[in-house]
């Protein structure tokens, strides 16, 4: 099979076969990524403390904030690889993958550098009090200074993805998570590194891995490589419709990091380090169910995009039925686990600390309640950056977070009994809302495509 021939099979092999091939990879490599950083969270809160638990909280809106511009460049571009794959524009997908490396590293250091510089007020204004601060800026402070390494570690791993090698992307994620396993305990257990040897780990364990991207990447014999003059020289029209398309994504990121901020603030001010330290602890563990709905889309999204390229509608519906039933299904198995097994499941996280344990669990509880829909919510709103349709996803990404989140989350913990209950409940409100805006869109849309499929 030629290099050419290998991308048609997007649009002529069984969609649900293709959807197996690309999301099963995902998945274990989104879900081995959410395990470590379960185990992170425990190595940390056993071997540092609850302090360093708490603090480590207060990075939720940085990294939020680096996430955004990172999946702008990696989400888009690998988007745009699928499309013109899909319409066999071969030199352009060449010079997408010069460009996205371009544009990771120049963002990864202008970004890192300017939140190095400002990071202790930042944690400041996010609500660190003299418990806290110390912990999450040791912490951020490496995670900063190797921002670079992570833009370009997962930008390239959805290239791999867009270029029919789902397998390799699981490999080189899932190799960053036994490496990030083995170095932290390593690091914070036996050199004594603390909070700064979890750090450490993460951006050495990512390094190592973003090398094994860059072979693959090089191989000449690839009709995909790596083309130092695209690098040194980059095309301002594919990097600006990359951003375009993946703007959807920074927006998502941007208004987690801004909800993260209002959540740590409002939390701070409500029921102090305790209940802060509980909302990232139970993050940790719902960032364990999204991660697999989103692997699911990684799967997707290739084949969803080479498809509406293509001009094959009903293949393109095809995919996004099977991924949308496969997403509920993850998210009902979630809302069980967080219903039932809460307490068991926060434990972990906080050695020596009952009142933190029963705070995150409660939480818990009331976060999950209509989890069972959101996973519709999120695969509607990646359907639509997949085929390009950049408008609608971006206002389905806006609807949860700012429409409904921040004001559910301004409103309820002053019209509550319990003001901390009222934080909790902001999630299911806004994710009901989210979910009935996005499939009556998603019902216009799939109108449409029937009609051309007919």
């Amino acid at each position: 099979m030629d290099n050419t021939e290998k991308f048609k099979i997007l649009g002529e092999a069984p969609v649900g076969r293709l959807l197996v091939q690309y999301a099963v990879p995902a998945i274990i490599a989104m879900v081995a990524s959410s395990v470590y950083n379960i185990i992170d969270g425990i190595f940390i809160g056993q071997g540092v403390g609850a302090a360093a638990i708490m603090g480590l909280a207060l990075c939720a809106p940085i990294m939020s904030l680096t996430a955004a511009f990172g999946a702008m460049v990696g989400v888009g571009a690998s988007t745009l690889m699928s499309v013109r794959l899909g319409q066999q524009d071969y030199d352009t997908a060449q010079r997408i993958l010069g460009n996205t490396i371009f544009m990771n590293v120049t963002m990864g250091i202008v970004l890192g550098g300017g939140l190095l510089i400002w990071l202790d007020p930042i944690l400041r204004f996010f609500g660190a009090s003299d418990v806290t601060l110390a912990p999450a800026r040791q912490f951020m402070e490496i995670i900063l200074a190797g921002n670079v390494v992570t833009h370009l570690y997962l930008g390239l791993n959805g290239l791999l993805r867009s270029t029919n090698r789902p397998r390799q992307a699981m490999y080189a994620t899932i190799g960053t998570v036994v490496l990030n396993c083995l170095l932290c305990p390593l690091f914070i257990f036996v050199m004594d590194w603390g909070i700064r040897g979890a750090a450490m780990a993460t951006v050495l364990a990512q390094c190592i891995m973003l090398i094994a991207e860059l072979r693959l990447f090089s191989n000449p014999h690839e009709l995909v490589h790596t083309d130092r003059e695209s690098i040194l020289h980059p095309d301002w029209r594919i990097c600006k419709e990359s951003l375009n398309i993946g703007l959807p994504n920074f927006l998502v990121n941007a208004c987690n990091c801004c909800i993260a901020i209002l959540f740590v603030r409002t939390l701070t001010e409500l029921g102090g380090d305790t209940a802060v330290g509980s909302y990232g602890i139970i993050n940790r563990i719902n960032f364990f169910i999204i991660m697999a709905v989103i692997g699911l889309n990684q799967g997707m999204m290739p084949i969803a995009g080479y498809n509406f390229g293509a001009q094959k509608p009903q293949r393109l519906l095809r995919v996004l039925w099977l991924t949308m039933g496969a997403a509920t299904a993850v998210t009902t198995v979630g809302w069980l686990l967080g219903t039932f097994c809460s307490t068991a499941l926060v434990t972990p996280f906080a050695k020596d600390a009952p009142e933190l344990i029963q705070t995150a669990a409660h939480g818990m509880r009331l976060m999950v309640m209509v989890m069972p829909v959101v996973g519709m919510q999120i695969v509607s709103t990646a359907f639509f950056q997949s085929i390009g349709y950049a408008g609608k996803s971006i206002f389905l990404s806006l609807t949860r977070q700012l429409i409904f989140l921040i004001p559910a989350l301004l409103i309820l913990p002053r019209v509550m009994c319990n003001p901390v209950d009222g934080v909790w409940y902001s999630i299911p409100l806004a994710d009901s809302l989210a979910t009935l805006t996005s499939l009556t869109m998603l019902y216009v849309e799939v109108k449409k495509f029937r009609a051309l499929a007919n």
